[in-house]
């Protein structure tokens, strides 16, 4: 009852916006500054817009207790004048914030991986990072974080180097990959980043990479499972649907506990995702398993 109490709260809203901004990177947007000269519409305006966009959507998510699974569906989304503008969503004036419905071209925006906040904080100043965004999704939605780069890496070539003619991202790409070193780690996150490269380092639709080549958005998952954008990623992830709310409630309870997890809260992570089954693993459902795990209830103060 309690709990069902807090959450109904008005204050509640600091599960939004503490846990959200470091879970989803919220709190890393006023951080950004995409290159004036390659994105000259960035402005402030648009920066606000896209962080409180994705502030709302998850505030809707918890408000209306839907199944953490809607994070990744949800057929809606939040914008004003500035953000539709942003998006081609047409009819949309004012500074307003709104509810819309996201269908027909726009349905490639829905939950998590159309949010152009966390397509813009996963990708550099200049242009789209596929291993970035394939790393926070591994880490953040599939719970695998890829282990860190082996020292003396060589960067990623640009386009602007001499005696080099443009080539996408992609291309560059395979060339590091043809190291052996590099290899191992880019097999897994590449796929997932390119299945986003539609998706331009501020969030835009686009056809064309940066090279003015066709994007190609097609990949292979570590387990086989091939995809071609946005929407065949959002598919794979829900069919992996225990993964991403193991992953939710990995970081919740590291936030709720104010601690790294340890090998001896894996018992309490399994059972609070078991329990939160039965209930479409409910906001309320993973809240409350966090309150009765264990760890939460046995937690202790820090020394003073």
């Amino acid at each position: 009852a309690q709990v069902e109490r807090l959450l109904a709260d008005p204050r509640a809203r600091a599960l939004v916006d503490n846990f959200g901004g470091q879970w989803l990177y919220l709190r890393n947007m006023h951080l950004v500054g995409p290159d004036p000269y390659a994105f000259p519409d960035f402005d402030a305006n648009l920066r606000d817009a896209m962080a409180r966009e994705l502030t709302l959507f998850l505030d809707s998510q918890i408000r209306e207790d839907r199944g953490a699974l809607e994070l990744l569906t949800a057929d809606y989304t939040f914008v004003n004048e500035r953000l539709a503008r942003h998006y081609g969503v047409e009819n949309v004036f004012g500074n307003h914030f709104r509810r819309v419905s996201l269908t027909g071209a726009h349905e490639v925006r829905r939950g998590l991986l159309g949010k152009s906040s966390l397509l813009t904080v996963t990708s550099y100043a200049h242009r789209t990072s596929p291993v970035l965004r394939g790393k926070w999704l591994l880490e953040n939605v599939l719970g695998t974080p890829p282990p860190d780069p082996p020292p003396d890496v060589p960067a990623l070539e640009e386009n602007d180097e001499p005696g080099l003619e443009p080539r996408s991202v992609r291309e560059r790409l395979e060339q590091h990959r043809a190291n052996p070193a590099c290899a191992s780690c880019h097999k897994v996150m590449d796929p997932l980043g390119f299945a986003l490269e539609n998706f331009d380092a501020i969030g835009r639709w686009r056809d064309e990479s940066d090279a003015g080549t066709p994007i190609d958005a097609t990949g292979t998952l570590n387990d086989g499972t091939p995809v071609d954008g946005p929407a065949t990623l959002r598919q794979a992830f829900v069919e992996r649907g225990e993964n991403f709310v193991t992953t939710i409630t990995e970081k919740m309870l590291t936030y709720a506990l104010g601690r790294g997890l340890e090998y001896y809260d894996a018992p309490a992570i399994r059972r609070i995702v078991e329990d939160g089954a039965s209930e479409d693993y409910s906001w309320s459902s993973l809240v409350f398993g966090v309150v009765q795990s264990t760890p939460f209830q046995m937690r202790r103060a820090a020394a003073q």
